[in-house]
């Protein structure tokens, strides 16, 4: 889906055996994917964007080809700071202590744990169809418990939801990409195969459950140690018009709350820009990061 300019290398990190792909030249840009998926999400944008800049797609730890560290009860192991450590470290083999970032849903989550705790490498950074985790927890009400109840039910503990999506995880996976993406989005299907390869594992299931428990815990704690402390460098935020970010929340004016220097539109698309909207995803990083 690529092209066989890029390259696959997987990366040890202090925490993680980290998979990725890589192409291009000229400024260091890493593209962070979200859930259910893979660094796949990027195979329309990743190629234009490698004609500008060294392009760099992993796996976040537990998911794709990356590896599945034994999380513990804090769920530490998956916390936003342990998963920006992994592409600081990643991006430091690749010879580059300054890079440009762009994220995706869990891929956005991270990049804002990056612009926070390692402001001095990043340049400036993308985030796509997310609000902060903390502003979304805080502002819980119904309408947000049915939009993003995967929230609630992946925090379960005692294995209840591994179980649950282990019954039929091609069901549950491709469920997912319908109801997030626009009316008659469509995706490739060489993508929803790797996403399923990757997403069907016992250990992937339970990783991204962590991952998401993580969220609700750690990660808050984290959000609240530094509450008041803004992302200095230049953000850009981007949003579906057709998904539950932009029927639910003034995103820039939200994110204004979380940043010093903020600018953004919603795309005509669902949740899933880079699959849904590459062309304009590709205009808005080209003119942003440029």
């Amino acid at each position: 889906m690529f092209g066989n300019h890029f390259s696959s290398l997987t990366i040890p990190t202090s925490g993680a055996d980290i998979h990725l792909l890589h192409a291009g030249c000229g400024a260091p840009l890493l593209l962070l994917h979200g859930y259910p998926q893979t660094h796949a999400i990027w195979h329309l944008t990743a190629p234009l964007l490698a004609q500008h800049f060294h392009v760099i797609c992993p796996d976040l730890r537990g998911y794709g080809d990356s590896s599945k560290p034994a999380s513990d009860a804090t769920h530490a192991p998956y916390a936003k700071r342990a998963m920006a450590q992994d592409m600081v470290e990643v991006m430091a083999a690749l010879g580059y202590d300054r890079f440009y970032v762009a994220g995706h849903d869990r891929g956005a989550r991270v990049t804002h744990r990056l612009a926070k705790d390692y402001a001095q490498q990043i340049q400036k950074a993308c985030v796509m169809d997310i609000a902060p985790t903390e502003y979304m927890f805080s502002h819980t009400d119904q309408a947000f418990a049915t939009g993003y109840y995967h929230w609630f039910f992946l925090l379960q503990p005692d294995g209840l939801p591994e179980h649950m999506i282990g019954c039929d995880a091609d069901y549950y996976l491709r469920e997912k990409l319908r109801r997030w993406a626009a009316p008659g989005a469509e995706f490739h299907p060489q993508a929803v195969a790797e996403y399923l390869r990757c997403f069907r594992q016992p250990d992937a299931i339970h990783a991204s459950c962590e991952d998401y428990r993580a969220a609700a815990t750690i990660d808050l704690q984290h959000d609240a140690a530094d509450a008041g402390k803004k992302i200095a460098c230049p953000l850009l935020v981007l949003w579906g018009s057709q998904g539950f970010i932009n029927r639910t929340y003034d995103v820039l004016a939200v994110w204004q709350q979380y940043a010093q220097q903020v600018e953004g539109r919603p795309l005509n698309c669902g949740h899933f820009l880079p699959e849904e909207a590459p062309a304009e995803v590709c205009e808005e990083l080209l003119r942003f990061f440029s």
